[in-house]
């Protein structure tokens, strides 16, 4: 019989012999290692993290549907000093600790007060009549919107929480990347865009999961990977810094520039500059202000907009010396540094459009929970199937041994 070398891949198919399949780049192989092994060893915090983080969506929603009737009062003739306000939470229970005032626009609308009670060490929402100083209601259920936050930061585990949350978040940007590179079809025809852009409902299971791990991991590819990123923002403060200079903004908060508190001086009316505030902006919602460290700070900083858990909208910031009453000068850098990090907050809380914005990121949530489940089934359905196979190719050599042994 001639001896001869088969020297093309030409020559390999007049001989009736298949061409050797062209394999995958370097960087196809390193994409895919990089959107599976990483995501896999996170997939169980990816999971916790995501449906945690879902749940907080519509919290500003929920809170204010549980506060009830307690939102509002009857309008009466003149509003309660601060002081009196606090006095009256005093002595409803005086281990409250306020943390938050939130003044509305509305006459109508009661005082909304963020609290941490000393004993039970719960976050409370206590809301008080403005013109009584009466407490309407406190509503505990902040608490759960409280933990669950915490959760999704730190899955309580403190300073070690927080890291290992943090790199499950870079991981899952990473996996938003490598996946639109796995996503994108060589050549687009109809049936590439068939396969890329619909899910085959009536398919089987493992074609069904496949969809919706590639579909749906490709409509929300772009709002998973803003809520990965504004995640690592916040808490690489130096990264939100540097967004803030880029854009022309400080590296510190207004907070730091405004001037200390004078036990010997007295303080005036925080209301009355609360509802000074309002007059001048009555396009916004309400006032909000942080009083949980205010014998550190000799001034009224005042959030105006609609004040959330994490974030406000449409932020605008005034400050008041709390001693004299003069409206204090706050320079641009310092503003934009606040909106800066307000918004980062706002794109992570979904506040970014309304509730559309809050919609959007729901649904976004839902879907970034499902994707390590799916993309786990679907590597699980492979390796069973390679075992499968090497299996049956192991049979079939075992028997050709012993057929050969038989002749």
């Amino acid at each position: 019989m001639a001896n001869f070398k088969l020297r093309s891949t030409g020559n390999a198919a007049a001989a009736g012999v298949p061409a050797k399949k062209k394999g995958k780049s370097w960087f196809s192989k390193l994409n895919a290692w990089l959107h599976l092994w990483p995501s896999l060893i996170s997939g169980i915090i990816l999971v916790f993290v995501c449906i945690t983080g879902t749940l907080i969506v519509y919290c500003d929603e929920i809170l204010e549907y549980s506060a009830g009737e307690a939102r509002y009062v009857e309008v009466g003739r003149e509003k309660a000093s601060g002081e009196k306000i606090v006095e009256s939470l005093k002595q409803y229970d005086p281990n409250y600790q306020i943390a938050q005032m939130v003044f509305f626009q509305q006459d109508n609308r009661s005082i909304r007060i963020r609290a941490f009670h000393k004993l039970t060490k719960k976050l409370t929402f206590i809301y008080i009549n403005p013109y009584t100083a009466e407490v309407l209601k406190s509503d505990s259920n902040a608490h759960f919107f409280f933990v669950t936050a915490h959760l999704h930061s730190s899955v309580l585990a403190g300073e070690m929480g927080h890291w290992i949350v943090t790199i499950s978040t870079i991981i899952f940007a990473l996996g938003c990347i490598t996946g639109l590179i796995l996503w994108w079809p060589k050549r687009w025809t109809k049936k590439t865009r068939n396969d890329s852009f619909t899910i085959k409902w009536k398919a089987k299971f493992k074609r069904l999961n496949y969809d919706l791990h590639n579909v749906y991991g490709f409509y929300s590819l772009l709002l998973c990977f803003v809520l990965s990123v504004t995640g690592i923002f916040i808490f690489f403060h130096s990264l939100s810094d540097g967004l803030s200079k880029a854009f022309g903004g400080s590296g510190e908060h207004v907070d730091h520039i405004m001037p200390k508190y004078d036990e010997n001086r007295k303080s005036l009316d925080v209301a009355t500059f609360a509802y000074r505030v309002l007059e001048k902006y009555p396009e916004q919602e309400n006032a909000g202000i942080w009083v949980s460290e205010r014998t550190k700070s000799g001034a009224f900083v005042f959030n105006l907009g609609v004040a959330g858990l994490k974030s406000t909208e449409n932020l605008a910031i005034e400050a008041y010396d709390r001693y004299t009453g003069e409206k204090l000068h706050i320079e641009r850098p310092y503003i934009i540094h606040e909106k800066v990090d307000n918004f980062i907050w706002q794109l992570h809380m979904g506040q970014w459009w309304g509730q559309f914005g809050k919609l959007s990121t729901f649904l976004a949530g839902i879907i970034a929970t499902s994707l390590p489940v799916t993309g786990f089934l679907i590597w699980w359905g492979r390796r069973k199937k390679k075992r499968s196979t090497v299996q049956k190719r192991e049979l079939v050599k075992n028997t050709e041994i012993v057929t050969n042994a038989s002749i």
